[in-house]
């Protein structure tokens, strides 16, 4: 994949942009112009957590198309995203995020932030960590070929105290949008350091978000910015949009929210936000708050009337998400009327991404010899299906390992029902991690465990090999380990674990984490999903969701007294 990866880079195109975070932050134009009027509405669209789905954004550019149209009487339309661009299908991560810059760069975007998956390639193509080769060299790569700033104003350089000094990253940007200046602010997610492979961000950390966006508010509003809008790979979580004014509807303690609390009155105007793959249209803290869900399926609007009297204050209209296909689960995506006026696809944007679908299409058909009957669905914060079936099968694809855990984090899409293609795993199973042995001693087995269990951060482990038992004893939580046979797993007994190179290095804090060193681990040349692809192929036969073998609620792998974070009273 790496060699063909390298060939297909050649599609990307390159923008020559000035390097280095400049001490102030760097003008440019965008494209909207409108009629000087006394008032100029602002349009602002917003994606977030493409997670390299591309196959809709020639649908999503109707839409864009539309809005732009609208405001040439009275605005602009700001294109913007929120994050996490790459990462989740074959076609972007052949490319190592190319395709999403070229689609994006034909849609026209103003500009982006980071998220924490546009670190998750690491070195440019098949180069490893280490031996000189920049831990950051995709990324870097990607920012190069990007026509549009790319933003992250919490970025820490360990070794300066500072943005990164790398070409086209920057922490905000002055835009003028049909006469109007507006500054843009990029940051991402506090928990980037913990979900992150920490071989790819290795010289870096993340700084506090409220104090890193309103520095550049300040700064910006300094230098003449009617409005600023943040574009912030953090997330909140709403069920309704029927008021926007009621943060009711929405769970207070997300990021975002704390994030918003946390500002200035007045220095910012609109957030779009992203990373918890929720919808939002609310008023956090006074402040207009958008964000539409994931994988492109949906888009934020926030409509900003900017005074034309600059005494006057700037406000903000929310729209609820919307979906950019009237079916969501129909084979083809059909978009629909906006603004009264049926939307078409944009040819343009499907050509620019047509060389890196043509390259997956092989890879994604390949049949791996499963019939699933029922789906197998996977689940974040308790146990489920699939991931007792990606231990299962990685366990068995590790002769000599005791037991296999994988993170619930990495689950991205369940097995639909039919023949099983490889595709359909790449989905579920996208990020690139090797597959990894590590010895620990049951009690030190059992330590990691509780620990995982007393978190409520990152997705919950799947087991295999083993069952879990925690219960609550004198304050504190206790956990009992038993092989499959039912043999007790003693304190001092060795285990042979298999796991991805994520999790043995530190990622979701599971295996080390502050005051917790990696323990030693050996790391082979094949990634996880590649082992789970292989077992599939050599088992054959069919697989059902709803096996109990998969998940018996009566007898689970993992018996809790509590769902995660479990609190044992005094």
């Amino acid at each position: 994949m790496r060699s063909l990866c390298s060939t297909l880079l050649a599609l990307g195109v390159l923008w020559a942009c000035a390097e280095g975070p400049p001490p102030k932050a760097p003008e440019a134009r965008a494209p909207e112009r409108a009629p000087a009027t006394a008032d100029k509405v602002i349009s602002v669209v917003g994606t977030n957590d493409l997670h390299g789905h591309v196959e809709h954004l020639d649908a999503f550019a109707g839409y864009v198309a539309r809005l732009r149209e609208l405001r040439r009487a009275d605005g602009g339309v700001l294109l913007v995203d929120a994050g996490d661009m790459f990462q989740g299908t074959l076609e972007s991560n052949l490319g190592e995020g190319a395709a999403v810059i070229a689609a994006f760069n034909a849609l026209g975007y103003s500009a982006a932030a980071l998220g924490n998956h546009e670190f998750d390639f690491g070195p440019t193509g098949s180069a490893e960590p280490g031996a000189g080769a920049d831990p950051q060299g995709a990324l870097r790569a990607r920012l190069t070929e990007a026509r549009f700033p790319v933003l992250a104003a919490n970025l820490i350089d360990t070794r300066t105290g500072r943005i990164p000094e790398w070409q086209n990253l920057h922490a905000s940007v002055l835009l003028e949008v049909a006469g109007v200046k507006l500054g843009l602010v990029g940051v991402l997610t506090d928990e980037t350091p913990r979900i992150v492979m920490p071989a790819y961000f290795n010289g870096l950390d993340v700084g506090p978000l409220a104090v890193a966006i309103t520095r550049e508010a300040a700064d910006l509003r300094a230098r003449g910015a009617r409005a600023v809008v943040v574009l912030a790979h953090a997330g909140g979580v709403c069920q309704r949009f029927d008021d926007p004014r009621s943060e009711t509807a929405c769970e207070a303690d997300q990021e975002l929210n704390r994030v918003a609390r946390e500002l200035p009155t007045g220095s910012v105007d609109a957030i779009i936000g992203g990373h918890s793959h929720a919808g939002v249209a609310h008023f956090f803290s006074g402040i207009a708050v958008a964000e539409a869900y994931a994988y492109g399926r949906a888009f934020s609007r926030i409509d900003l009337r900017v005074p034309g009297d600059a005494k006057r204050s700037v406000t903000g209209q929310l729209f609820p998400p919307r979906q950019v296909c009237t079916d969501r689960e129909a084979p083809v995506c059909v978009p629909g009327t906006y603004e009264g006026v049926a939307t078409r696809k944009d040819p343009r944007i499907a050509a620019s991404v047509a060389g890196w679908r043509e390259a997956a299409a092989t890879q994604r058909a390949e049949r791996l010899g499963v019939q699933v009957k029922r789906a197998v669905r996977q689940d974040y914060a308790a146990e489920s299906p699939l991931g007792n079936l990606y231990a299962d099968l990685l366990l068995a694809a590790a002769p000599g390992s005791d037991v296999a855990i994988v993170n619930g984090g990495g689950l991205r899409a369940p097995l639909p029902a039919g023949d099983l293609t490889y595709g359909q795993l790449y989905e579920s199973q996208p990020f690139d991690n090797l597959v990894t042995r590590l010895e620990l001693t049951g009690a030190e087995l059992g330590r990691v465990i509780a620990l995982h269990l007393e978190r409520e951060r990152h997705g919950i482990i799947s087991i295999a090999g083993a069952r879990v038992g925690a219960r609550c004893y004198g304050g504190r939580l206790v956990v009992s380990l038993k092989r499959e046979s039912g043999k007790p797993i003693g304190d001092a007994e060795r285990v042979t674990i298999v796991t991805s190179d994520y999790l043995a290095t530190g990622g979701d804090e599971l295996f080390a984490g502050p005051g917790r060193p990696a323990p030693r681990a050996e790391t082979a040349t094949q990634t996880v999903r590649d082992a789970l692809a292989g077992e599939l192929r050599r088992r054959g036969g069919s697989l059902d969701g709803e096996d109990s073998k998969l998940l018996d609620p009566k007898q689970p792998r993992l018996s809790l007294p509590a769902p995660r974070p479990i609190r044992c009273p005094n």
